[in-house]
């Protein structure tokens, strides 16, 4: 299962992501696809806008540190965060999201 961990209460400082969904074997599972394309734009769409907005790492897992907040930086944060929870609404045994 893919487990995505959003830290923040009033504003989003970091987003976690880790687990592979199990819903194929890697290399053609769609969640998975689904997941990675969806981090992956929004997080070059960020750093196209502010490179020091975040702090992206993708070793064992993703991690995005959420530096610098503007209305652009947060609604593409949000954006992120609905189209993974859109994802969870159709798979939720593949994929679960927990707001700490």
């Amino acid at each position: 299962m893919i487990k995505v961990n959003i830290k923040g209460k009033d504003v989003i400082n970091k987003i976690t992501i880790k687990g592979h969904s199990g819903y194929e074997e890697i290399g053609k599972d769609i969640i998975c696809a689904s997941v990675s394309s969806i981090v992956i734009t929004s997080v070059n769409a960020i750093i196209r806008i502010n490179d020091q907005a975040i702090n992206y790492s993708d070793n064992h897992g993703v991690v995005i540190d959420i530096l610098k907040h503007d209305e652009i930086i947060d609604k593409l944060i949000l954006n992120l965060i609905e189209l993974l929870k859109e994802l969870e609404k159709k798979y939720s045994k593949y994929i679960e999201i927990r707001r700490c």
